[in-house]
């Protein structure tokens, strides 16, 4: 338990430019309360003390702000940055070295009973805002851009950007963690750069056309 403890508080130093000293994380950080709190929650409901687990599902979310439900299942490592708004629901699968920013959802769309909450596995980056919607999985090392909301499956090394979310594929990083969120490509200008850049293709075309037709008719005259 304790080093599960030292490498929550570790996940947060080495992800959060401003977490300066563990004290300091162990204090202040709601996100590493709400994961802390989740955590006997969790074992709360795998032993069927449903009610007590959801007791204290909801304390975390009255001293957070972030609800998780207690029959998530949560990796090593998980940062939730400020993590004001976050939803967790409750057939959310998330792997390790995961990283979601305030108001994420991780939600459902069925009423049905199963599974019906999205999967992230390891190294996945969740932007401020975006919902991640249905059972649905999101591939290692994948960027979802911030207020994107995703429906469909992402694979593996993704960018998603827009509504609903469009996928990119990109190179992968170096880096294990990768929290560059903001480098997002903007999938409708260069859609529409596209668009254009055929339709002056096309008037160049009709202009030289133009100019033949104008050519012969001039030799006719």
């Amino acid at each position: 338990m304790f080093a599960t403890m030292r490498e929550d508080i570790q996940s947060v130093l080495t992800r959060d430019p401003a977490a300066y000293a563990p004290l300091q994380v162990i204090l202040f950080y709601p996100g590493l309360h709400a994961i802390w709190l989740h955590r006997i929650a969790h074992r709360m409901w795998n032993a069927r003390l449903h009610f007590l687990a959801h007791g204290l599902a909801v304390f975390a979310r009255w001293l957070t702000g972030i609800e998780i439900h207690p029959a998530a299942k949560i990796g090593r490592r998980l940062f939730i940055d400020h993590g004001m708004g976050v939803v967790i629901g409750e057939t959310a699968e998330i792997g390790d070295d995961v990283t979601l920013y305030h108001g994420v959802t991780l939600g459902g769309v069925s009423l049905s009973h199963g599974k019906r909450h999205p999967t992230l596995e390891d190294h996945v980056t969740v932007g401020a805002g975006a919902k991640v919607l249905g059972a649905i999985t999101i591939g290692k090392h994948s960027r979802i851009g911030a207020n994107s909301v995703v429906v469909k499956d992402v694979e593996a090394e993704k960018v998603v950007v827009g509504i609903p979310g469009k996928v990119v594929t990109r190179e992968r990083r170096a880096d294990p963690v990768d929290l560059q969120h903001d480098q997002l490509p903007d999938v409708l200008a260069t859609r529409l750069d596209l668009v254009l850049a055929r339709l002056e293709r096309i008037e160049a075309h009709l202009r030289e056309d133009q100019d033949a037709w104008q050519d012969e008719l001039d030799f006719a005259i």
